[in-house]
């Protein structure tokens, strides 16, 4: 842990006074780690520092890199959630929830300081003195906005720059085109730009209504002073700022007045999908995916609404949530000092509202699952699986056992083997159990397990390879007499029971000594289990059938007078079955065995009529 210890760390927390404020967690390079934010700093940085198994596999790792840990006290939880989201735009903590970099999402500035302000297209925000508008979507979206409203107020596209090159040139095709006013001819006044301008900053604002009714009256007085041409022009402008409202909606997030936002929390990747909805239809989507890193629900919408919203000019009148927060009031406060009105968040419990949460939670879900690699799923929970059971390293091969048997013989065991999280069924091995007092399963694992692990000792290629986790189809009992078995060789090789429910699916792991550990709060886990679970018992059982199927075709023909096991299986193997054996002529058992031995077979199946029915 560094310079200071465990047992510091947790004293000085718990000297923190019990006030709402920011944490700052950093390693021993004095690098901010981690930024957090708490109602009662003594009773949230206290947490770190007791028992790590009660943390998730990256709030370990995170503790395990802290060396010492500043705070700063708040004045309220809105103070606290205020500098908790600068801090963490400033040191970007490698162990907070971080949205990717907004370069894929570029920003429209306008130069104010020029005479004649100009507008570009900016990957980032800058302290520069001008004015930022967006991100409004990715570069080709935002492009487009930019030329659909030079094209709409006839602002110029080219390279002059205004008072200095007025007059110097004729004007160009634009002009000619009725696409540009002519903002380089010597004539126009420079109050015209700063009118258009205005316009231009209106309508990037959202305020289309209010554009359209400055232009609209501007139009009705031209008309009514005579000024036709001024009329006809304003009357364009006004159909090409109409058009422009009506196009808004292809642009994810431009002028949206309803978010819908849904989040899905997958193995290796989560994501948040926002719908954006602009007069009840669907204008455009965005997603963040970013890796699963175990935090609750709250934690991860949290984040996402202060660095999302955080850094756009425009937002929504309203956010639907998949879930309640606590933090609610105070987000929906800083968003709404942000977009100057208020910005309302709402989580709908049923409705069409709750419909569309659905609609964004499955995007979300589509996305994260199409980044995932299998190998990833697989990876990561093995990794959940190490985390669970305390495992130095996430378990490259494992073992599973089980039993089977109908009575006092033919009792039998599986090894099933799963490499990197995958069967392995040439690894698989089989056991007939022998010297055994009737069914007995403990006595039986404990025959299976000593076999096992002799015959690796004394060398057997086939059991070679030395697992790293027994799983034991059963409970602690049978966990208990697995790990003594080992004990007999000198191993000591993680042992886990797979401890079943009524409906027969593996519902916990327990250790030998009988502590349960639960997996049903984690389905991906939950579901391997389960799959080494069925896998396991499908074999065992599967083989059990095969010897009892065997022994029964062997018992048939055995009954037959002069028929011994060479012509038993020369029989079986020209047949195929019994049933094949019973059906056929006597020719047909000639050409098999000799004469003698073919008459006693077509006799036996054909001089009793009460053995026709017999079960092969």
């Amino acid at each position: 842990m560094g310079s200071t210890t465990f047992d510091e760390l947790k004293e000085k927390a718990l000297s923190l006074p019990l006030k709402p404020g920011v944490y700052l967690m950093m390693d021993q390079a004095g690098t901010v780690i981690y930024v957090g934010k708490a109602k009662a700093l003594k009773n949230r940085v206290s947490q770190y520092f007791h028992d790590p198994s009660n943390h998730n596999e990256k709030t370990r790792a995170m503790v395990a890199q802290i060396d010492h840990f500043d705070t700063i006290v708040a004045g309220s939880e809105f103070e606290a959630l205020v500098l908790e989201n600068s801090l963490i735009k400033r040191h970007k903590p490698h162990y907070n929830i971080l949205l990717k970099d907004d370069k894929g999402y570029p920003y429209i500035r306008l130069s104010v300081k020029e005479l004649y302000p100009r507008f570009s297209i900016q990957g980032k925000l800058a302290d520069d003195g001008a004015k930022y508008f967006g991100p409004f979507g990715g570069r080709h979206d935002t492009q487009a906005i930019l030329d659909a409203i030079r094209g709409a107020l006839k602002l110029p596209t080219c390279g002059k720059k205004f008072p200095r090159d007025q007059g110097k040139e004729r004007p160009c095709l634009n002009f000619h085109m009725g696409l540009c006013d002519g903002y380089c001819r010597k004539e126009m006044p420079r109050s015209q730009h700063q009118e258009a301008m205005a316009q231009a900053i209106r309508l990037l604002e959202g305020k289309f209504g209010q554009v359209e009714k400055d232009l609209r009256e501007q139009m009705e007085e031209a008309a009514e002073a005579l000024e036709f041409e001024r009329a006809a022009a304003l009357r364009d402008r006004l159909k090409a700022i109409t058009l422009l409202g009506k196009r808004q909606k292809v642009v994810a997030g431009f002028l949206a007045d309803t978010d819908v936002l849904g989040l899905y929390t997958g193995q290796v990747r989560s994501g948040v999908a926002v719908l954006h909805f602009q007069g009840g239809e669907l204008a455009g989507r965005d997603l963040e995916v970013f890796p699963t890193g175990g935090e609750p629900a709250e934690e991860i919408l949290s984040a996402f609404l202060t660095q999302f919203y955080g850094a756009r000019g425009l937002l929504p009148k309203q956010i639907l949530l998949p879930e309640n927060l606590e933090e609610a009031p105070h987000i929906s406060r800083l968003l709404s000092h942000q977009a100057g009105r208020k910005v309302e968040l709402v989580t709908p419990q049923r409705g069409a509202k709750a419909d569309l949460i659905r609609m964004a939670q499955e995007n979300a879900r589509t996305e994260c699952e199409r980044m995932t690699t299998r190998a990833e799923r697989t990876a990561s929970v093995l990794r959940l699986l190490a985390e669970k059971l305390g495992l130095p390293e996430p378990p490259g091969r494992i073992e599973a056992y089980d039993i089977s048997n109908t009575g006092a013989s033919d009792i039998v065991a599986a090894m099933t083997v799963f490499a990197d999280g995958k069967p392995k069924k040439s690894a698989y091995r089989y056991f007939l159990l022998r010297d055994l007092d009737g069914p007995d399963d403990y006595a039986s694992m404990d025959q299976v397990i000593s076999r096992r692990f002799k015959r690796e000792i004394d060398g057997d290629e086939r059991f070679a390879r030395h697992p790293d986790l027994l799983l034991i189809d059963g409970g602690q009992t049978h966990a208990a007499v697995a790990r003594r078995a080992m004990e007999q060789y000198g191993l000591d090789i993680p042992t886990f029971g797979m401890v079943k429910d009524d409906r027969h699916r593996t519902r916990a792991l327990v250790t030998p000594e009988g502590r349960e550990i639960g997996i049903q709060g984690a389905p991906a886990l939950f579901a391997f289990i389960g799959q080494i679970q069925e896998e396991t018992h499908r074999s065992a059982v599967g083989y059990h059938h095969k010897r009892h199927t065997k022994t029964g075709l062997g018992s048939a023909l055995e009954k037959i007078p002069g028929i011994g096991p060479a012509r038993r299986k020369q029989l079986l193997k020209s047949f195929g079955s019994v049933k094949a054996i019973r059906a056929a002529s006597l020719p047909a058992l000639m050409e098999v065995v000799p004469s003698a031995a073919a008459r006693a077979v077509w006799q036996h199946f054909h001089a009793a009529p009460e053995k026709t029915n017999e079960e092969d």
